[in-house]
């Protein structure tokens, strides 16, 4: 058994002299390529292609999506949710699903290219209207549910509280509910009135939670499903920007509704 120990290190001494060697007979741009560019170069191009075509993250700058997502968060982007695109590419090899109604997605902005993280609330051939803040779909209002004071203190954590008019929980369809809020007044692009409209196919409606301080599908009009980067379903981790960027650990691996 000791012969073998032995016999084994002294095999891996050779193999490590024997590359040293042939090392030595190489220059020096050679070594620095086998040694350094080629290994880190192999692991960029993994991690890109991982990021471009399976999996990501976003960084979530601004509040439209409160109070179920805040600045400062970062959220896991699914990009196989609805199909495997070729990487680096927008365009598809493989579709096998559609966003539906109250997904989390990520997309380009119609109006100026920004990602941006958004609701989705209408889908294709849907009727949509939004009348006083409140979403009607197919002509039928969807449910809201005032939220008890306790579940609303423990969402609107690290949100002033002073303009916030109302928190309640909505659902759409027969989708999950999720919680959504109104401030005393709407912010530039946020109508609370918006006429019936045909979601085109192929296209969505897309809102944010925050319904007075979103700039949606109210003021951009449709995302097409092309432009959909994928589905979010939870936050991979979180700081906060108001307090020196420190870690705000009960948002870590946080669920999304």
């Amino acid at each position: 058994m000791k012969e073998r120990i032995l016999g084994y290190f002294q095999r891996k001494r050779e193999k490590k002299n024997q590359y040293k060697a042939e090392m030595a007979k190489l220059g020096p741009m050679r070594r620095v390529w086998i040694e350094w560019i080629k290994p880190v170069g192999t692991v960029v191009i993994t991690l890109t292609i991982v990021r471009s075509a399976f999996a990501d993250w976003n960084d979530v700058p601004t509040g439209s999506m409160k109070p179920t997502i805040l600045e400062g968060d970062r959220i896991y982007v699914n990009k196989v949710a609805y199909g495997l695109r070729a990487p680096l590419t927008m365009r598809w090899i493989a579709r096998w699903d559609t966003p539906d109604r109250s997904d989390i997605v990520v997309c380009f902005s119609p109006e100026d290219g920004t990602r941006l993280v958004k609701r989705v609330v209408g889908i294709p051939g849907d009727t949509l209207e939004i009348r006083q803040g409140l979403v009607y779909v197919n002509g039928t209002r969807c449910n809201y549910e005032p939220i008890d004071q306790t579940d609303a203190d423990a969402l609107l954590e690290g949100i002033e509280h002073a303009d916030i008019r109302l928190v309640q929980e909505e659902t759409l369809k027969d989708a999950e509910p999720h919680a959504v809020m109104h401030f005393t007044k709407p912010g530039k692009f946020a109508a609370r009135d918006f006429a019936p409209v045909v979601v085109p196919e192929r296209q969505y409606f897309l809102m944010g939670d925050n319904r007075d301080e979103s700039g949606d599908s109210r003021s951009f009009g449709f995302v097409k499903e092309s432009k959909i980067v994928g589905r979010s379903g939870a936050i991979a981790f979180s700081v906060d920007p108001e307090n020196y960027y420190l870690p705000r650990w009960g948002r870590f691996l946080k669920s999304l509704p």
